[in-house]
Order: structure tokens, then C-alpha cells, then sequence
């Protein structure tokens, strides 16, 4: 039963319609043909005939038409206005002319409005989110348009994915999602946190469960090479379980092991990543690329010319990218060394005090707030400990009146493995952000986490400054970017473009009305201005509402 605005809406199609229509010649002829509608009176046969053979037209039946958007079919091409037919979980329909004997269960005029494929975002911490039974929706990102998600990004992915998708499947959910099997959480079940090179029989045992992830459907190996315990793989470890995603013909996805100058540098982890995917074989992305903090702003042209020049010698080499000047992690991951953070929370703990550790701890922590920009640069987001979040660690040093290592120690020492406190970390340079963002081997993603807008309008961001403000790309680039080249990427099967026969993922979005709400002041605003939308073909935003639906599915690679 249709709800007393969709009737409305109908009513208004038959009666007045048809002569707004008239001014675009190639939808008003196939209208004045014999358009019907599921709520019109008139048997199907007494409809149009075919001006050419006298032959009674096919019924062509919808669940949904769309009809008068500016059509974005995700290939980085001109919109174009044409008509869209949704038949359960699938476009059925898409040309520039209805067809002559139409009958439609819902009709959409979308006039100045963009019709664009559901977007994916290649890189979210949204499992938690999914798991639970009162976020499941994910409707943060359908707000946003994107209607595909992945997680397991950074190393965190379970090597379990079967099991992942299943559990996902039977609670419901309301975007699709994706996994990458994780190397961090690999190394953990098989060797903890511990800095050390594994066994034989350890590096068996990882490749045995990447091989069974990927069997599983996992889109491929993802690392945290910055994270405990990733940093604490060398490249030859990384190369040997890269090789095993490979011969099941994935992607090796990698947070690098420095953005900055924390050990090897930027230049070097982008040249780490590029030899991984030189020996394993392997196409290589790189997470949210950016050169963070004051030392390497200005390095982009050179990561620029280091990944065109591996792509040039026959290598595949990809990125993604939020559009923010701010990053955000977990303030310890700011902050501390490596070789301090091995082991469980009383291990960390221990040496956080230990009076014969603490002259070389906190001069490494002096450098590495530095590095990021200085103590006004970091800023608390989520904390378990009252009093804390909203205020920078210069505040914190100011209030307490103890020097900004101090300050981050005495947070830390409230819990580091456990009750983490996260920080949005404002360390990038806006040239290199609209550098890296302006290649044609570099899409959208969110890096979506509590505390950080990129969580919530990550995509109208990117629309409202960068396309529409700065005008740095056109629209179809950024939809593009946003979908089609994403499923490319990643290998996703009749998803990210508006053809027939692909799965119905689609937004209606209002071009004005799409801009970000979420700010760091107020991280967690739900996005307007997507005023419709379909997952696998059910409804799941109706005139900028949620419908409460949940069709998501649980993508599975197939090589």
C-alpha cells in the first residue's frame, strides 16, 4: 500500500506531468505514447499500440521508474536525463525514452536532482556499528549516498569472513559490506603483540588463515604497518602473506608504515608498499594517503611521481582519501614509540612509569607531538574519562600546569589497550590534500570513526568544498570517484555504475541541499540532501527520511 504522498505524487504525474515533459522531446513523446501508472483504471490492452506495426505494445512493468534526473551512470562521464526502472533487486531499465506500455508501482520525478549509483566507501570502522542492533542501519553512510561499505581496513579485518557475513546477513543491515582479512589480527592469533619476526611454523599458520579468508570471500589483505603489532612485521613477512591474497586474486590494502617521519618516512613507506607489490605480485592501495605533519608537507609531488612511475613500469597502484585536514587514531598511536607499546594494557603501563624508561619515552613523545603539529594540534574526541574530550593537549598542559608529554602520560595512564582516547590530529597541509585528490588513481573514502565528521559526511564534504566550492573536479569525476572506480578496484560484481542488470544501488540526490551538517563540534549530524534511495531495490531513504529497511548483503570476492 502506498502512503498518501506517493498517491499524491502519482496523481499529480497524470495530470499536470506530461506538460512540463513536453519541453524534452525524447521523454514526453514515450509519456504521450501511453505512460501508466499502477494506480490508472485503464486495462493494459486498451494502452498504446505500436505506431509502426499496429501490434499491441509489451507491458513493461516496475517496481520503481525514475524519470527526469540528471542520470551520473559512474564512469566519470556527463549526466544525461534519462529514465530508470527498478525491478526488485535490479535496474531493469535505463534509457533516454519510457517504454511506450509502462506500469510502475512507484514513479519518482527527479527533476534537478542527481541520480547517481549507490557510492562505496572503501575504507570504514563500521563493523561495530553493523554488529549491534540499534546502529545496524548504518544510516550514517546512506545519508551520506554511499550504499557499500568495507571494513577490516588498517591490519583489523577477522580472517573469519564466512562467519562475519553470515552473522551480518541474519540481523540485517542496512548498507552492503565488505571485508579484508586483516594481517594485525592475523599476527594476534597466531603471535600476540610481541616484536619479533615469527617462526616458520608461525608464518604457516598466517598464510593458512589468509588462504581460508580469502576463500571465504575476502577482498583482500589489508595492514597496519604503523599499528601494534603490524609495525613489528618486517617487509619480507608482508611480502610472503601479500603472495597468498595474490594467488586468490586480491588486493594488498595497507595503511603505509609512515605518513610522516616516524621511522622510515613517508617516501619510504610509499617505496615499501611498491616493492610488496612488486614481489608478491599483487595490485597495491594505499589508505588514505596523505603526507602528515609539518616535516613532510610539500612531499606529495614526489609520492605522486613514485606511484605514476611503478604504474608506468606495469604496476597497479591505487589510493583513497578523506577529504579533512585533520586525521584521528588513538592518542598513544600520536604519540608514544613503538617499542613501547608491545604487549597487553600492564606491560604498556609499566613502562609508561618505569623511572629508567621515562627520560627516553618522553623525549621521543616530545618529538612526535612536534612532528604533528604541536600540542594545540591534537585534539580529544571519544574519552571514557570525564573532562577530557573537547580540549587539545595544550589546554590540558595549560590546566594542569605540567608540560604536554606530562599531560599525554597522564591521560595514557588512565588506559592505552584499554579505554583508549581518541584524538583528531590537524597535520595536513590543504595543497597536498587537493594534490593527492586531483589524480586520477585516487577516490573517496571516509576512514569513518567515532569523534571525527568523516564519520558522518565524508562524501558531502568533498561535493560541497571541493567540487562545488573550489571546483577542483566535476560532478560526474567526483561521482566516479565515489563509486564506479571503487568497485574496479576492489573487484565488487555489478555494483558502483547505473546499468541494467546491475544491482539496483541508487541515490536521488538534491544538488543544493547536499552538504555536510557534521563538524567537529558536532561530529555525529546526519548529512542532508539525499532525498532517495535504494539498496538492492528497496527503499531505505524515502523524501530524505530513513524507511527503517535493512537489504544490505554481505559482498563476497569472486576472483
Amino acid at each position: 500500500m502506498l502512503d498518501n504522498h506517493t498517491q499524491k505524487h502519482k496523481v499529480l504525474f497524470n495530470n499536470t506531468l506530461n506538460r512540463k515533459v513536453l519541453k524534452r522531446t525524447s521523454i514526453a513523446l514515450s509519456l504521450l505514447a501511453g505512460l501508466t501508472l499502477a494506480a490508472c483504471n485503464k486495462p493494459a490492452q486498451q494502452q498504446a499500440i505500436s505506431a509502426n506495426e499496429g501490434a499491441p505494445a509489451v507491458l513493461e512493468n516496475y517496481d520503481v521508474l525514475i524519470i527526469n534526473g540528471q542520470v551520473y551512470s559512474g564512469e566519470n562521464k556527463a549526466p544525461q536525463q534519462l529514465a530508470v526502472g527498478i525491478r526488485d533487486d535490479r535496474i531493469a531499465y535505463l534509457a533516454e525514452q519510457v517504454p511506450p506500455l509502462t506500469s510502475a508501482e512507484t514513479v519518482i520525478d527527479a527533476t534537478g536532482k542527481m541520480v547517481t549509483p549507490g557510492f562505496i566507501d572503501p575504507h570504514t570502522h563500521s563493523l561495530g556499528d553493523l554488529k549491534s542492533d540499534s546502529r545496524n542501519s548504518n544510516v550514517n553512510y546512506l545519508t551520506q549516498g554511499v550504499t557499500t561499505v568495507f571494513n577490516g581496513n588498517d591490519g583489523g579485518g577477522t580472517p573469519y569472513v564466512s562467519d562475519l557475513l553470515t552473522e551480518l546477513e541474519g540481523k540485517g543491515i542496512g548498507t552492503n559490506n565488505g571485508n579484508f582479512v586483516g594481517h594485525g589480527t592475523v599476527r594476534k592469533l597466531v603471535m600476540g603483540r610481541e616484536d619479533r619476526k615469527p617462526t616458520e611454523e608461525e608464518l604457516a599458520k598466517m598464510k593458512a588463515l589468509i588462504s581460508d579468508a580469502m576463500q571465504q570471500g575476502a577482498f583482500g589483505l589489508s595492514t597496519g604497518l604503523f599499528y601494534v603489532p603490524g609495525t613489528y612485521a618486517n617487509t619480507e613477512e608482508v611480502i610472503e602473506l601479500s603472495k597468498v591474497a595474490a594467488q586468490y586474486g586480491g588486493v594488498y590494502e595497507s595503511h603505509v608504515r609512515d605518513e610522516s617521519t616516524y621511522s622510515i618516512g613517508v617516501k619510504g613507506a610509499i617505496a615499501e608498499l611498491i616493492e610488496i607489490g612488486d614481489k608478491a605480485k599483487i595490485p597495491v592501495h594505499i589508505a588514505h594517503i596523505k603526507a602528515l605533519g609539518v616535516d613532510v608537507w610539500g612531499q606529495s609531488k614526489d609520492i605522486i611521481d613514485m606511484v605514476e612511475a611503478a604504474q608506468q613500469r606495469g604496476q597497479i597502484v591505487t589510493a583513497d582519501q578523506y577529504p579533512w585536514r585533520a586525521s584521528s587514531t588513538r592518542l598513544q598511536n600520536t604519540t608514544v614509540p613503538r617499542w613501547a607499546l608491545e604487549g597487553q594494557e600492564a606491560d604498556v603501563q609499566a613502562r609508561l612509569n618505569d623511572p629508567e624508561l621515562l627520560p627516553k619515552l618522553k623525549a621521543a613523545m616530545k618529538e612526535n607531538i612536534r612532528r604533528r603539529g604541536g600540542p594545540d594540534s591534537l585534539l580529544i574526541v571519544t574519552t571514557p574519562h570525564e573532562g577530557l574530550r573537547g580540549k587539545t593537549i595544550a589546554d590540558l598542559s595549560t590546566q594542569w600546569e605540567i608540560s604536554p608529554v606530562e599531560a599525554v602520560l597522564r591521560v595514557l595512564r588512565k588506559g592505552v589497550v584499554i579505554n583508549p582516547t581518541r584524538v583528531a590530529s590537524f597535520n595536513m597541509n590543504p595543497e597536498d590534500i587537493k594534490a593527492f585528490m586531483t589524480q586520477p588513481w585516487v577516490m573517496t573514502s571516509s576512514d569513518g570513526t567515532d569523534g571525527h565528521p568523516r564519520k558522518y559526511a565524508s562524501f558531502p564534504e568533498k561535493y560541497a568544498n571541493y567540487v562545488v566550492k573550489q571546483q577542483l573536479m566535476p560532478v560526474e569525476t567526483f561521482v566516479y570517484k565515489s563509486s564506479g572506480q571503487v568497485a574496479d578496484t576492489f573487484g565488487i560484481r555489478e555494483r558502483g555504475y547505473l546499468k541494467e542488470g546491475f544491482f539496483a544501488d541508487i541515490s536521488i540526490i538534491d544538488p543544493v541541499k547536499y552538504r555536510p551538517k557534521a563538524d567537529f563540534s558536532q561530529w555525529n549530524v546526519l548529512t542532508q540532501g539525499v532525498d532517495y534511495q535504494w539498496v538492492n531495490g528497496e527503499m531505505t531513504i524515502d523524501q530524505g527520511k530513513y524507511t527503517g529497511k535493512l537489504p544490505g548483503k554481505g559482498l563476497r570476492f569472486q576472483k
